[in-house]
């Protein structure tokens, strides 16, 4: 136990870290405010490893000292994370009943239990496939970090038992293994599968680790005023870099955490043997207090977030404009604020700090209060009875499984998936009784795929989708299942095979415009006859939850400002270049589905109001979230084609 009596001794307090810990935050909020931050997730990573670092330190120190207690260590823990999170759980409840749909309150019910027990990164690993309900619709998603945290420090403390029980000499040797071994096993699983690395703890531990490495001074000292500044200034740019560079596709964690996690151990480290300018602007008064209110800030800011974004709570217009925004940084704050005041503090120190057993109690009867809440959510499923029929009709369709209408995994490969689920053989199969067309794209090629297989059962649709994967003969990394499935269709299938015509479909952008052009053409030198389709009706809001709450709150009027524009200004330039340029039949579902004024009439009021049909059949919504078309939804596009001699 060298290493131990050599870092004996808790930690001195340093601003610079209370200064990181508000880097990392507001790098958190910003990304989550969709702000020039796109890769501002990165900030839980640096809050592992300041955790890790101080933690650590605790831990080793009274492991040392032969004074370590599990019961005095969770009781800390206790005092720092319950009663804040319990304040915000209390609140949001509440909210959650008054502005969520059925289904949403009872995934909402399902999310606080595991919030409270510190399960939530595996309820969000388990829910995080391609359809399920998106990211702003969880109120609790945030609460997946303090999961991990939780699963680590109910682990490690046992671990660092157990190996100075069994082997103290070997403290040091154990740690970096342990380290080296979580992350190779995340580097190595995240090439695989995206999802498990970003919520699994073990997979993150290594992050936290690099704290008690630090902790423990298991590393060399930085010493010297310029030998710090160069460190600081390193860390802080290995921070803010991946911040602005990284995107949602990054693939993320693995070795593209180590930037950040290495840039807060560099500031961390250079910050223990004297002081730098990076230091000196972390110890900035204002910074120093956003970071001491940083764990309240990060508690409040995504709910806030959620409810402004969904529902429009707070101010009347989307969460996404700059006003919404800086409401809900502003209110955020506040909430912060008040919350380490009045809950925080006064839990940790002062004279009305609670001892133990009155700590114990009182949590106790929270968690209680709350665990009874959330089961009562679930078994009532969502109180359906705050919403009128009408809407919690439409409204079960938030949960909405495409899966078999899709052939999800089959045909059509999600992220969830991989490219060796791919079956050719069923996907690409011939019939040489009927035309055959190849439908080719990606979620927005799959979702066209029940209505033309059912309307035009005389055609033989084979089915190549990938998410996120347009149906374009650009480059992209040949190893990547996009890569696997745009190489067997046009580096192998359409060479030595012919079908009828080849139907081209995705979520397009302004920017692929040149590429589809090129490959409209690559397809038309090979004789093959090229079908192409515009955008779908897209909206701010999963469609079955914005109907629901227009038809509870009869605010039908309001359905037009939730429909996006950019989709259908893309519609416009691709039906022009179809026609001028590409010289290819184009299938807009603006044209087929929304009516001229003289048609709307006969219309619903919702309908009316939005200028589009909202619905495929009566209590069926058109699209089961933002962007995709429910079964009945792709039969009804795929109707007022065949009325429209679209398909040859």
């Amino acid at each position: 136990m060298a290493s131990l009596q050599q870092s004996g001794g808790r930690l001195a307090y340093r601003r610079d870290i209370d200064g990181l810990r508000a880097v990392a935050v507001l790098l958190v909020v910003f990304n989550h405010l969709r702000t020039r931050f796109s890769g501002g997730y990165i900030g839980v990573d640096v809050f592992f490893v300041i955790s890790g670092y101080l933690i650590s330190a605790v831990i080793l120190s009274d492991i040392s000292e032969n004074k370590f207690s599990i019961v005095s260590f969770y009781e800390r823990r206790i005092r720092r994370i319950f009663p804040a999170l319990l304040v915000m759980l209390l609140v949001v409840s509440v909210m959650a009943y008054r502005y969520l749909t059925p289904s949403e309150v009872e995934s909402y019910g399902r999310s606080m239990l595991a919030a409270l027990f510190s399960g939530s990164n595996f309820l969000f690993w388990h829910q995080a496939g391609y359809f399920d309900g998106p990211s702003e619709l969880k109120p609790l998603l945030h609460t997946w970090s303090l999961a991990v945290e939780e699963q680590f420090y109910i682990i490690f403390p046992i671990f660092l038992i157990a190996v100075r029980r069994w082997i103290p000499g070997r403290l040091k040797t154990a740690i970096w293994t342990l380290t080296a071994i979580s992350f190779l096993l995340a580097c190595a699983w995240v090439g695989r599968d995206p999802i498990g690395p970003f919520f699994f703890a073990p997979l993150r531990a290594w992050e936290l680790l690099i704290g008690t490495i630090l902790s423990q001074r298991y590393l060399p000292s930085i010493e010297g005023s310029v030998r710090r500044n160069i460190a600081s200034l390193a860390g802080i740019l290995l921070i803010l870099v991946p911040a602005l560079v990284y995107t949602a596709q990054t693939t993320f964690p693995g070795l593209t955490a180590v930037l950040p996690c290495l840039g807060a151990a560099l500031i961390i480290a250079a910050g223990e043997s004297g002081g730098s300018v990076v230091g000196s602007v972390l110890s900035w008064r204002p910074v120093v207090f956003v970071g001491l209110i940083s764990y309240s800030l990060y508690l409040w800011h995504w709910p806030i977030l959620v409810f402004q974004r969904t529902s429009s709570v707070f101010l009347s217009g989307p969460a996404a404009d700059k006003y919404g925004k800086y409401l809900v940084f502003v209110l955020s704050l506040v909430m912060a604020t008040l919350s380490w005041r009045f809950v925080e503090t006064p839990f940790r120190k002062g004279r009305f700090r609670p001892n133990r057993k009155a700590l114990f109690v009182v949590n106790g009867i929270a968690v209680t209060t709350i665990a009874a809440i959330g089961t009562g959510m679930i078994l009532a499923h969502g109180i359906p009875s705050r919403f009128p029929v009408d809407a919690q009709q439409v409204a079960q369709y938030a949960n909405y499984d495409s899966s078999t209408a899709y052939r999800e995994n089959v045909c059509f490969i999600g992220p969830a998936s991989t490219f060796a689920n791919y079956r050719q053989s069923l996907c690409l199969k011939d019939d040489p009784s009927r035309k055959h067309y190849l439908l080719f794209g990606d979620s927005h090629a799959a979702h066209l795929y029940p209505g033309l297989s059912t309307v035009f059962a005389e055609i033989n649709f084979s089915q190549a989708n990938h998410s996120g994967c347009l149906p374009l003969t650009v480059n992209v990394d040949p190893k990547s299942d996009c890569g696997r499935m745009n190489n067997l269709i046009f580096g192998d299938y359409l060479l030595h095979n012919k079908v009828d015509a080849v139907l081209l479909a995705g979520r397009w952008a302004y920017g692929d415009m040149a590429e589809l052009g090129r490959t409209i053409a690559w397809l038309q030198q090979r004789g093959f006859q090229v079908i192409v389709f515009g955008p779908v009706i897209e909206y701010d809001t999963p469609l079955p939850r914005l109907l629901a709450t227009l038809l509870r709150d009869r605010k039908t009027a309001a359905l037009k400002d939730h429909r996006e524009d950019y989709p259908e200004q893309v519609d416009k330039a691709m039906r022009k270049l179809a026609r001028d340029q590409w010289k290819v039949r184009y299938i807009s579902a603006y044209t087929d589905l929304c009516a001229d004024q003289v048609e709307v009439q006969a219309k619903s009021q919702l309908e009316t109001a939005s200028g589009c049909p909202v619905y495929a059949a009566p209590g069926v919504p058109l699209l089961f979230d933002t962007d995709h078309f429910t079964a009945q939804g792709s039969v009804l596009f795929a109707r007022a084609m065949r009325d429209r001699n679209q398909l040859p």
